[in-house]
């Protein structure tokens, strides 16, 4: 079977790279591992009343800018807005007495971002892609051998079903299949930490806000759902992590509560929390003639600053004007054309990455005169409107 373009990996970045791409000439295969469990039914299926216990534990920070490229392929008008919450409002605490906030209303636009689920978008983007008539969707499909050669990629299933095609795109995650059968090394870097993550129902109303607090013992975020609900994103030490994971609903709520300062009340568990290891992945390169790798099969960042779906969807904007801006005559798998490609994207990732990486490294030291000096940049910070003001700007655009 020929195609164009092969799209291994049907997650948030792959999907949405086959939406971007609805309308262009190329034909499209996307390689999917698995259909949504029965288990998951409950979470996909919105048009059911929706529960506390329906909620989803993996939720996403949306930047203004990706809603727009979201609405642009055609998603984002049909998500159901009883399940996304706009953050107009964000207070970061440091380890000391340093504060930082940030206001959509003081930097003149409606929202900070956008709170909403994994599996919202992914059911949308699914249900798209399988009506898109230039993709041919393999589902369940598991590749097994893969030749890249200067005038075709060829993939081969386990079934035995053999794909060519001008492209490759490699979507498949941070243990990405594909990039390792193309040979590409990458440096990854291990934090040590567990990104645990929970739901709750909160007694306090959280205004659209969402608080950070930079302890000693990891970095906690609550992230505002719609009504009195919040999301809560722990980087936590190993050993802690484990901790929050075995402790009772009870303990657990009374924790988390207490290391966010009560600020919401009293919290209730709506959905059991569950985890994920937190680590710095680089790669010396994201294409090869053939071949292009996006999202966390490309880079991952540590989640502090909320933008790793952001860096997977902004690299599917990238590739996907890279492609329909190319001259006809142009093979879409052609070197000169994925370079660039990832010369577009080189500067933010490697900005972002190096930038999470060093704040996380900063309040992980637990002594000495930089936990004064740190506490003492973020009330600094916060008190020259320019500086927020620029903070603010990049991650609406980014």
């Amino acid at each position: 079977m020929n195609f164009d373009i092969v799209i291994v990996g049907g997650g948030l970045a792959g999907l949405a790279l086959a939406a971007a791409l609805r309308r262009s000439a190329f034909s499209i295969a996307l390689i999917e591992g698995a259909t949504p469990n029965a288990s998951a039914k409950r979470i996909y299926d919105f048009s059911a009343a929706t529960t506390a216990a329906s909620w989803d534990s993996r939720i996403y920070a949306i930047s203004p800018a990706n809603a727009n490229f979201l609405a642009d392929i055609g998603i984002w008008q049909h998500l159901d807005p009883l399940r996304m919450e706009p953050v107009r409002n964000m207070q970061v605490f440091g380890d000391g007495k340093g504060r930082l906030d940030f206001s959509a209303y003081d930097s003149g636009v409606a929202e900070l971002a956008w709170i909403l689920e994994s599996s919202l978008m992914q059911t949308e983007l699914r249900e798209m892609v399988k009506r898109q008539g230039n993709l041919t969707l393999f589902c369940p499909a598991t590749p097994q051998a893969l030749v890249l050669t200067d005038t075709a990629a060829e993939l081969t299933l386990t079934d035995g079903r053999q794909l060519t095609a001008r492209l490759i795109v490699a979507a498949d995650g941070a243990d990405s299949w594909t990039r390792h059968a193309a040979g590409i090394e990458v440096a990854f870097k291990n934090y040590d930490q567990l990104g645990v993550v929970a739901n709750f129902a909160t007694a306090l109303p959280h205004y659209h806000t969402a608080f950070q607090w930079f302890r000693a013992d990891g970095i906690l975020a609550w992230l505002p759902l719609p009504g009195q609900q919040i999301s809560m994103v722990w980087s936590a030490k190993t050993a802690l992590g484990e901790a929050l994971l075995s402790e009772s609903p009870e303990d657990l709520c009374t924790r988390v509560a207490n290391a966010g300062g009560h600020l919401l009340g009293e919290l209730k568990l709506i959905t059991p929390p569950t985890a994920f290891p937190l680590r710095l992945m680089r790669a010396p390169r994201t294409v090869l003639p053939r071949l292009c790798l996006v999202g966390d099969a490309a880079h991952t960042v540590h989640p502090l600053s909320g933008h790793g779906i952001n860096l997977g969807f902004g690299d599917v904007q990238a590739l996907a004007k890279t492609l329909l801006n190319a001259f006809p005559v142009e093979d879409c798998g052609d070197f000169s054309l994925l370079r660039r490609f990832e010369r577009s994207r080189k500067e933010e990732v490697f900005m972002l990455q190096t930038a999470t990486d060093h704040l996380q490294r900063l309040f992980a030291i637990r002594r000495g005169p930089l936990i004064g000096l740190r506490n003492a940049g973020l009330n600094l910070t916060n008190h020259l409107p320019v500086i927020k003001d620029a903070l603010v700007r990049y991650a609406l655009a980014s």
